[in-house]
């Protein structure tokens, strides 16, 4: 259990969904009105931002959406920047420097277990500062579309065996979709078209 668990506020604690897992909660410092949050899960980051008289802003943001996380640490306090997919920058200025470490560390094992290429991390080290650039693989997007468009119950093995043709115009969706590169789309396509010419002979 993370060591701010039990201080995390009651309102983002209900807004989890059920089976949902905090791994790291780190909260902004110093802070003369209630604390914003960061806060690290099994699925996704949530930034809480705490008010008076039980009001909250409260922003989720699932692994499959995240492009880059930035921490820049320095000789005490650290910040994070996290970019979507969609262009959107959150900023979290002043937050314990070692918490917001641990923070990194735990997003990018969450995202190491839902891709298939782990994300890189670039690290600079300066004399007074220290910066973490972590970005996403971009075959991410692709698993997780795919993944949300399979079936919930097992195949029958007659549904293992889809005709490659179907195959083809799934592939082109993906494309026109923006989940996979041109690039990604012509390899893949190439495979078909030899899997389609084998059967055939």
């Amino acid at each position: 259990m993370p060591e701010d668990m039990e201080r995390l506020p009651r309102k983002l604690l209900e807004n989890l969904d059920p089976g949902e897992e905090v791994i790291r909660a780190v909260r902004k410092q110093p802070a003369l009105e209630k604390p914003k949050w960061l806060v690290v899960t099994d699925r996704r980051i949530i930034i809480f931002d705490e008010k008076i008289l039980g009001r909250y802003e409260m922003t989720a943001i699932p692994y499959e959406r995240v492009k880059q996380v930035y921490l820049r640490s320095g000789v005490w306090r650290s910040g994070f920047r996290i970019e979507t997919e969609e262009g959107e920058k959150i900023e979290m200025p002043w937050m314990d420097k070692d918490a917001a470490r641990e923070a990194m560390e735990a997003i990018k094992e969450a995202l190491q277990r839902i891709s298939v290429e782990p994300p890189t991390i670039v690290r600079r080290k300066r004399l007074a500062s220290e910066e973490w650039v972590l970005n996403k693989p971009r075959e991410q997007i692709t698993r997780s579309y795919v993944a949300r468009q399979a079936p919930a119950q097992p195949a029958t093995p007659a549904e293992r065996r889809e005709d490659p043709l179907e195959k083809l115009e799934k592939l082109k969706k993906l494309l026109d979709e923006g989940a996979i590169t041109r690039e990604e789309y012509e390899v893949l396509r190439r495979k078909l078209l030899e899997e389609i010419t084998s059967g055939e002979r």
